[in-house]
């Protein structure tokens, strides 16, 4: 493997790893030692530095062989209909977050009704997320990509199931009431749940990002490659 490649693979499994050990491991021993903003400031040091490093080292990457042909139409196509809704469930969660249940009291977790985009999923700015990584490994289908989109989608589903668990320990009959509410996968028959006004929105932002895409990044995006 090209030594690039590798320093982006190393990069993102240890921006992944960091985050992984930092939330569950050794979260509670260190905020018991260093105190809650303590740990708080030192877990956002961590997390600037290696998103850093892999934002770096992904700029440096070779591009390409592509698995397919990149940008083709289906890909775009694809791409288009998936960063609309990760752009929906990110407003969506944005606006009204958090929609998971306090870890101070099951009694709010029982109560707290699934509505908007928490009724697709209760975790809808991490599949936003996620939907938005997988968009661009399907327009640019080679390792360069794959290792940094895939890191994204890694740390935010893999991060959502470990926040499910934790949850679920610590909530007991408060997480269970709420989980049968709502649903880890989308469930996409349920987007008629999010009120008018925020497919606006999204649909507002989805295309001054997608103009903004060819400025900032030299490509355009969405409806702007026949613009």
């Amino acid at each position: 493997m090209d030594l690039r490649l590798s320093f982006l693979l190393s990069a993102a499994i240890v921006f992944v790893g960091s985050h992984v050990i930092l939330s569950h491991q050794f979260r509670r021993p260190l905020m018991g030692w260093l105190g809650k903003m303590a740990f708080t400031a030192i877990y956002s040091l961590v997390a600037f530095i290696t998103f850093g490093w892999t934002v770096f080292a992904f700029s440096k990457a070779p591009v390409g062989p592509y698995a397919w042909p990149p940008h083709d139409l289906w890909a775009w196509i694809a791409a288009m209909v998936l960063t609309f809704l990760a752009l929906l469930l990110l407003t969506g969660g944005i606006m009204r977050n958090p929609a998971a249940p306090s870890p101070n009291g099951e009694e709010l977790a029982a109560t707290r009704e699934a509505d908007g985009a928490f009724a697709v999923t209760r975790h809808p700015v991490m599949w936003g997320i996620a939907l938005w990584a997988l968009s661009h490994i399907l327009l640019a289908p080679d390792l360069r990509t794959l290792f940094f989109m895939g890191a994204m989608i890694v740390l935010a589903l893999g991060g959502s199931a470990a926040q499910d668990h934790k949850k679920r320990e610590f909530l007991g009959e408060g997480w269970k009431v709420w989980a049968g509410k709502t649903s880890y996968f989308p469930q996409l028959s349920q987007l008629g749940q999010i009120r008018p006004v925020m497919w606006l929105v999204s649909l507002a932002s989805w295309l001054v990002i997608s103009w903004l895409h060819l400025p900032l990044g030299g490509i355009p995006a969405g409806v702007w490659r026949w613009a």
